[in-house]
């Protein structure tokens, strides 16, 4: 049976690839000979959830994982990590091995802590360390560490000034990765790899505006203007080396989960929610960058006058306080949807410093899922279209920030990821990240028959 093997690329954007392309030579004839299409993510287009989404063909709603934080409950008292078992829907991966494939898994955001597969799996950056279970079966690891040393799940602060330091684990971590995916598939039984690698989401965030002249950022004298090129090539070598070590007649699929565009700005989401009447205080002087969940647990909200709070991140979430639904619920449930209309519409209205409009989108969970599990935000806030970070903490004094807060970003994310599909007679076009599930399963279906 011919093998299918999926080189994950966490961040590859179509336009950026384009860009880059005639200096990757290994990329460049994949797409050349089998077919380069955009590949639409999920909203939100963030690493947790959407690569479990293209592993089980299911949206955000119906998984009930909206980002890599997620509200227990309908408490006050914040969100929590999402893990592996935060998806029970069953991943490709799960539905191979009931016919009998067997699976490498490797670093597929979502498989932390590892679930019994039939195969092998690394677990992805979730993980703290290697001191923790990270593989399964559990003897795994000693494989691990002969093939790849001391085998890095991700990048540590990578959002930071030390951006030398930064290039050089990345470039350490890349390779290590890519070194253990050639020593498994030469080493162990499989029919399915998936591997992927969160570099570039890193190197994206860290550099982009180095890259890019057209970002606010950009400075052509930049040390680092060469750094997103010179990785990719990395990359391209990489991905070399190890489709010399495939079997003939492997199909390749080069994915990403979300693509890349320049960071503009940040808008204080609850900065403009307090100034708004929706999010009442009992503190008046805070410190430029104070948590809203430190405020919750020293009881400094005052519920009794709070009509909506939100969360930072790629993208804003709007929590409304509903009477009956959230412990002090201001807003009676006979006037939730006047009161998220009203709100949307004045947050997609929120201008940039000059008063001029940014294209924010506002998305309402009920029309942009099949089906809504879990607890949802009431409220997706695009600023800007995603070219704006949603700035959760509070105490900044002002609406607009040029920086995030959470240390320095050049880039957001974008709602087209790629698809390289190799060999492949179907040529260019958009495609849906909720496709590759079932392509993966034609495949084996096509090879069984």
């Amino acid at each position: 049976m011919r093998k299918l093997a999926l080189i994950g690329l966490d961040c590859a954007d179509p336009v950026l690839l384009a860009e880059l392309l005639p200096g990757l030579p290994t990329l460049r004839e994949l797409a050349a000979s089998g077919s380069f299409a955009r590949l639409r993510s999920v909203d939100p287009p963030i690493t947790i959830p959407a690569w479990m989404c293209m592993m089980t063909g299911k949206d955000p709603g119906e998984l009930g994982v909206y980002g890599f934080r997620n509200r227990k409950d309908t408490s006050y008292a914040g969100l929590g990590v999402a893990s592996s078992a935060s998806f029970s829907a069953p991943a490709v991966w799960d539905l191979l091995g009931e016919r009998g494939l067997r699976s490498i898994l490797i670093g597929v955001p979502g498989t932390y802590p590892p679930k019994p597969v039939k195969g092998i799996l690394v677990s992805c950056f979730l993980a703290p360390s290697t001191e923790v279970a990270f593989t399964y079966p559990a003897t795994l690891r000693e494989k691990v560490k002969a093939l790849a040393g001391e085998y890095l799940f991700d990048a540590r602060e990578f959002r930071t000034e030390d951006k030398a330091r930064l290039v050089e684990e990345v470039v350490a971590m890349t390779k290590r990765r890519f070194a253990l995916v050639r020593g498994l598939v030469s080493t162990e039984p499989w029919d399915f790899l998936a591997a992927v690698e969160i570099g570039p989401d890193r190197m994206h965030h860290a550099f982009f505006a180095h890259h890019d002249p057209r970002h606010p950022k950009h400075d052509p004298a930049s040390p680092f203007r060469d750094a997103l090129r010179e990785y990719y090539q990395l990359l391209d070598q990489e991905i070399a080396a190890l489709l010399s070590d495939l079997p003939s007649r492997t199909r390749v699929l080069v994915v990403s989960d979300h693509g890349v565009q320049r960071l503009e700005g940040g808008i204080a989401l609850n900065e403009w929610l307090i100034r708004a009447g929706y999010l009442a205080l009992k503190a008046d002087s805070l410190e430029p960058g104070t948590r809203l969940g430190d405020l919750v647990r020293e009881g400094l909200v005052d519920w009794s006058r709070t009509i909506a709070w939100g969360e930072g991140g790629y993208y804003g979430r709007i929590f409304l306080n509903v009477a009956g639904r959230e412990p002090e619920g201001a807003i009676p449930s006979s006037e939730y949807e006047i009161v998220r209309t009203k709100l949307a519409r004045e947050l997609a209205a929120i201008p940039d410093e000059e008063g001029r409009p940014i294209g924010t989108r506002v998305l309402f969970p009920e029309e942009i899922y099949r089906e809504v599990r879990g607890i949802a935000p009431d409220l997706l806030v695009y600023f800007g279209d995603l070219r704006f970070r949603s700035i959760g903490t509070v105490g900044w004094g002002r609406i607009h920030l040029r920086e995030n807060d959470t240390g320095p970003d050049d880039a957001n994310h974008a709602p087209y990821g790629i698809l390289i599909d190799y060999p492949s007679e179907q040529k260019g076009g958009d495609r849906s990240i909720l496709e590759v599930k079932d392509l993966i399963l034609a495949h084996f279906d096509k090879e069984a028959s």
